[in-house]
């Protein structure tokens, strides 16, 4: 049993009620974890906290910023085994997962540490006789990030990074599934020496969530908002934001579409596919949800990726033998058993899939139609549907046919043909040849429609975690109409 505590202004402390949460491990349905279970006082004096490091943190010269967050990086390297161990009590993924999760975060909190230096301006023309225009960004002030499980240390540290690197201090609000993990992630920061109060951790039990997130984003002392979740929880985040007019980041679901042209290398394809529908037992915004193949290449390309598929066991994550692990609980799994019960009761063809409590082996679903609820669904699980189409209009058509748009993907030997579909298909993501599961700290990450609004990632996240200010400076006397 791990027991953690707030962190608040630098200090590790039990909630002002000295209320706890477990968390259970989904397989053994084991405590795993003992949290602080934040009170809405508490939720005020994280914000105090971060607003009162605010001046201090945004006054640091960008090297020393760069050099704090360099520290931060390195820190987070060293405590890998411990968050791999935390990873999998609580979520029940692959500790390699959780491996990577750690070596992709440091990156991004490298990357950030790079972007400190490039928060500039311009000098605008002014039509005004003697009058310089400068447009300069500055830090918001506090930025409020809440974070998912599914991605646990690259999902908590992206809420953070790019903010701290803006001159911000954050306020991470930790999810109820990962409590122990989302916060050592503020253990590494403070450890980092960034100061007391730049970075906040809370953790908050599953009951209390909707009022905890309704306070924080009602302080005054909230400039900023980024949520990474599921997209009936960012409609809600969003409608809140709005309400106070906070600018907001919203990265939420997916129904990821991979299009296989006729042309296609069918090997590559099958194995950038069993990637993205699987990895991490498809529990990834990116995930591969729904295959557009060409008829003509159909037959083939199932055979081949049910074969895959069923090389890929999943299992108890503390066991050897078995690549993939279990979902985050049973629940899901069983979201995914009635997903495809559906399909195949309305004529889909089914390869693997069987269930046994949290863990769900990989299924291909073929044949796949609209009137099926997988087809429009998002499934966040192993399970993949296939869909045949017979030109290049219809797999544009069904690439298209969903409320989400987030990443994509297009298999073919003609680039040119392929560019001119995703110059066509509706998603902030897409890739030519490769997977729909693809990160860079230094790409602009996110998406449109029921996928949120806004990007993660290098240059292009200093517009949402700064203020861009219009400043003259007028350097002779100015003539005025009156």
């Amino acid at each position: 049993m791990t027991e953690i505590e707030l962190l608040i202004g630098g200090v590790s402390r039990p909630s002002l009620n000295g209320a706890q949460f477990e968390r259970l491990n989904p397989i053994s349905q084991q405590p795993v974890t003992r949290a602080a279970a934040a009170t809405v006082d508490d939720a005020d004096a994280a914000v105090a906290a971060a607003a009162n490091a605010f001046p201090a943190w945004a006054a640091l010269g960008p090297g020393e910023r760069r050099a704090r967050l360099m520290r931060a990086a390195q820190l987070l390297e060293e405590k890998a085994p411990e968050f791999m161990a935390l990873g999998v009590a609580e979520i029940g993924g692959a500790a390699g997962w959780y491996g990577f999760n750690v070596k992709l975060a440091a990156d991004m909190i490298r990357e950030a540490a790079s972007m400190t230096t490039q928060i500039g301006g311009e000098v605008i023309p002014s039509n005004v006789p003697g009058s310089l225009a400068m447009a300069l960004r500055q830090p918001a002030g506090v930025v409020l990030g809440i974070a998912p499980w599914n991605a646990p240390i690259i999902l908590g540290v992206r809420a953070l990074a790019m903010p701290l690197a803006c001159g911000n201090t954050v306020v991470l609000k930790a999810s109820e599934v990962c409590p122990a993990t989302h916060r050592l992630i503020g253990t590494v920061f403070q450890e980092a020496g960034l100061g007391d109060g730049v970075v906040n951790v809370l953790t908050n039990a599953p009951q209390d969530a909707a009022v905890i997130v309704e306070r924080l984003i009602a302080n005054r002392a909230v400039r900023r908002v980024n949520f990474t979740g599921s997209t009936a929880v960012g409609r809600i985040v969003g409608e809140l934001a709005a309400r106070h007019l906070k600018p907001t980041l919203l990265e939420l679901g997916g129904k990821a579409p991979m299009v296989i042209l006729e042309d296609a290398d069918l090997g590559e394809a099958v194995k950038a596919a069993a990637f993205g529908a699987f990895f991490n037992q498809g529990q990834i915004c990116m995930s591969t949800e729904r295959i557009i193949v060409h008829e003509s290449v159909a037959d083939e390309f199932v055979a081949r990726l049910a074969k895959k598929a069923a090389t890929l066991p999943a299992g108890d994550p503390t066991q050897p033998g078995f690549v993939l692990a279990s979902m985050v609980g049973t629940t899901a799994a069983a979201k995914v058993a009635a997903l495809i019960e559906d399909a195949v009761a309305k004529g889909a063809a089914l390869s693997g899939g069987a269930t046994d409590g949290s863990i769900a082996q990989p299924a291909v679903l073929d044949r796949v139609s609209s009137s099926m609820n997988i087809y429009s669904t998002e499934s966040f699980g192993p399970v993949v549907a296939v869909i045949r189409v017979k030109d290049d209009k219809e797999a544009v058509r069904v690439a298209n046919d969903t409320e989400y748009g987030l990443s994509a993907s297009i298999f073919s030997r003609d680039v040119s043909r392929a560019l001119n579909i995703a110059g066509q298909i509706r998603s902030g993501i897409c890739h030519i040849n490769g997977p729909t599961v693809h990160d860079e700290a230094q790409m602009p990450f996110g998406g449109v429609g029921a996928s949120g609004y806004g990007r993660f990632g290098g240059k292009a996240a200093i517009a949402e975690f700064t203020d861009l200010r219009w400043i003259t400076i007028q350097n002779s006397p100015r003539h005025y109409p009156i």
